[in-house]
């Protein structure tokens, strides 16, 4: 139980793959995990890339999964406590997807009420974690505006190599239309620089950009590239397993106590972020 502490869901959003959105959800997770929070990971990707990286290497096999839960939802029936929910070693919870979760994009289409579906499981849960953390795959399709409308906050992965200004415009747009159509409360943690190569001179410069353009929406904490933190995917290991004093993990923890520091209620700087 969180000791009657409101939950607080943050959705790892980028239409574009290859970012270390999956990386950052697993290693902000154990990170917040490790500072004694109650953590659930959820897999909001059919390609189950956080369920994999999280050791569960046939997500096909697995059931119920996050598809199976937004079912019963959507067919008003009851969900077992705890259901669905696998444990990981390192402390968090996983409620994991598979290729299931690609037929529920379709269902949701036809579905009442179909932007609060998740919303509606995660208040099932509320009660027992600190942090839902919620994985989504790179488009902005249904699923991810359920997650949108599921979180109180955003945090979006952004390539330090790629000048990401034409997507990022596009996706903090469909933040805005969810915040003024759907979920008013929705904020922007901010934007997360990753696979950083400080000694070229094109991730620095995008540092710079995004920072001017963006100005008190991208985190301090940036992180690097890593080959120690490509590996995790393969190795079924956190960053702080598997390279614990390495650069990689030392930029998980500043980012996780970031994280922390906005805390339950948005910064005043931050609430003119989203419009």
């Amino acid at each position: 139980m969180n000791g009657g502490v409101l939950l607080k869901t943050i959705a790892l959003v980028n239409q574009k793959g290859g970012v270390g959105k999956t990386t950052t959800a697993a290693s902000l997770g154990i990170g917040l995990s490790r500072q004694g929070k109650k953590v659930l990971l959820i897999d909001a990707d059919a390609q189950g890339n956080l369920t994999q990286m999280l050791g569960w290497p046939q997500p096909d096999e697995l059931s119920p999964t996050l598809g199976d839960l937004m079912g019963k939802i959507i067919m008003d029936q009851p969900i077992a406590p705890d259901e669905g929910i696998l444990e990981h070693r390192e402390g968090v919870h996983l409620l994991p997807a598979n290729i299931e979760l690609s037929a529920m994009e379709v269902t949701l289409v036809n579905t009442m009420s179909r932007e609060t579906v998740l919303r509606q499981y995660l208040s099932t849960v509320a009660d027992r974690y600190d942090y839902a953390i919620i994985d989504c795959m790179p488009s902005l399709g249904m699923l991810t505006i359920n997650a949108l409308t599921a979180a109180d906050s955003v945090i979006i992965p952004v390539q330090a190599h790629y000048l990401p200004a034409k997507g990022l415009e596009q996706l903090l747009k469909t933040v805005a239309r969810v915040k003024r159509q759907l979920n008013p409360a929705l904020e922007i943690d901010g934007i997360l620089l990753t696979m950083v190569d400080s000694r070229t001179t094109l991730s620095r410069d995008i540092g710079a950009l995004l920072r001017r353009t963006y100005d008190g929406r991208v985190f301090s904490s940036e992180i690097p590239r890593s080959i120690r933190a490509a590996e995790v995917s393969v190795e079924n290991k956190s960053i702080y397993e598997h390279d614990r004093s390495g650069k990689a993990a030392l930029a998980y923890e500043n980012l996780t106590r970031e994280v922390m520091k906005i805390g339950k209620q948005p910064k005043k700087h931050r609430t003119d972020q989203v419009r």
